[in-house]
């Protein structure tokens, strides 16, 4: 009977094993304090801005939480916030373009892989890391179509740097493939900018190859995106941005671990079997 017992117990842990925790699936790393991108939904008297960063799933993945860094205004009350993945362009979108930017190679797509929102499938809080925080450049406005797109950014903006943590009560179900992560914060006063983080990524962020820079659009831009740096800010030797970002979730096991792991179990109790003849497992 104790023998019984040992090798139930010993299956079902092993068996436990393949409902696996959380984990972090990607990280930009830490701000850099060098650019701030608005993003935002519509709301009355302003017009849509996304801001965009990419990540790679080398494996289908359940995206279940995640957080993003940003510059508030004081006294800000958040109204509403909104995540979004998007794919890498041609996929969802018109292909040949439409010519009103400089290229849309590696870009984000025309329209949303799929989106979760405050107040229906998405929970948020938020943390102040600190009250005082300068980012030395900016795009809010100066998001325009070619050839009139490079305007050297709208200079420094200074508020406080607040990190926005979310869970989301439906996850991302995302097959492994290269996307863009995009949240939009909308605010009762003031924008919301989403800071840039470090390029490249090191530890202890998550490198990964290709690592493409941020792109941005407002309403007037869509469905076409535009390079923050090499694009909106320009100059001889363009700047390139991250944006601040992580998130966490299951990724999914190849078939053929799972077949291995299977295979293992069975193993055992065949082994187990052929040492005590007398047991059984009913």
């Amino acid at each position: 009977m104790s023998q019984k017992i040992s090798l139930l117990l010993l299956l079902g842990a092993s068996l436990s094993g393949l409902a696996v925790a959380d984990t972090l699936l990607v990280d930009t790393g830490t701000v850099d304090g060098r650019m701030a991108m608005a993003s935002r939904p519509d709301s009355a008297g302003k017009i849509e801005i996304e801001a965009a960063d990419d990540f790679i799933l080398n494996s289908p993945s359940l995206v279940n939480s995640g957080t993003f860094t940003g510059l508030l205004p004081s006294g800000y009350s958040v109204t509403g916030v909104t995540v979004e993945i998007y794919r890498v362009f041609p996929a969802d979108s018109n292909n040949p373009p439409s010519g009103n930017v400089v290229t849309r190679i590696n870009s984000p797509s025309d329209v949303a892989f799929d989106t979760r929102t405050s107040g229906t499938d998405l929970n948020f809080t938020t943390t102040l890391l600190n009250p005082s925080f300068t980012a030395a450049n900016s795009v809010l406005n100066g998001i325009n179509k070619f050839p009139n797109q490079t305007t050297g950014g709208e200079g420094s903006v200074t508020g406080q740097e607040v990190q926005f943590s979310f869970s989301l009560t439906t996850p991302f179900s995302l097959p492994a493939d290269h996307y863009f992560f995009v949240p939009q914060v909308e605010l009762s006063n003031g924008n919301f900018y989403w800071l840039s983080s470090v390029r490249p990524i090191v530890a202890p962020g998550t490198p990964f190859t290709p690592d493409l820079q941020a792109w941005i659009r407002n309403e007037n831009l869509d469905p076409d995106w535009s390079r923050v740096g090499t694009d909106i800010v320009g100059g001889t030797t363009p700047p390139t941005f991250n944006a601040a970002f992580s998130l966490t979730g299951v990724a999914t096991p190849e078939p053929s671990s799972i077949a291995l792991f299977g295979g293992g179990i069975l193993a055992l109790a065949g082994f187990v079997r052929r040492r005590s003849p007398a047991m059984s497992l009913s």
